[in-house]
């Protein structure tokens, strides 16, 4: 009886390469992904002191002074972030959030006579 050596199947080497190209993508990819959370935490930082403007005008427009505190407005922000008003008074209002996956990064807004650096126009966000 004859028996014929099977040569099906992945050598060594070609088992080596497939995982060494798995991990060149996998390098490439997580920085990409990291930063693309990043981004989003960044945007619901944005859209929250956004919303907090709306809520704090319309504040005003009932009470003519700016709330000092969400609760006043019932203004409730994303998962995760957190809202600090600095100033509020009859002149204007100041704020900054921050989401603790996105730190060192926050996001400041002010109205009125209450600047609030780096935020260097009124009512505008900024994140840095």
């Amino acid at each position: 009886m004859i028996y014929h050596k099977r040569n099906s199947g992945f050598t060594l080497i070609e088992l080596l390469i497939v995982v060494v190209i798995i991990g060149i993508l996998a390098a490439i990819a997580i920085p990409k992904f990291a930063n693309t959370k990043g981004k989003a935490y960044a945007a619901a930082m944005r859209s929250d002191l956004r919303n907090l403007a709306v809520a704090q005008e319309s504040y005003m427009y009932d009470n003519a002074v700016y709330a000092g505190s969400l609760g006043a407005m019932n203004v409730n922000p994303s998962n995760g972030v957190t809202i600090t008003i600095g100033v509020a008074n009859a002149q204007g209002w100041n704020a900054q959030a921050e989401h603790y996956m996105a730190s060192p990064i926050r996001c400041y807004i002010y109205v009125g006579n209450a600047p609030l650096p780096p935020a260097t126009t009124d009512g505008v966000v900024v994140c840095q």
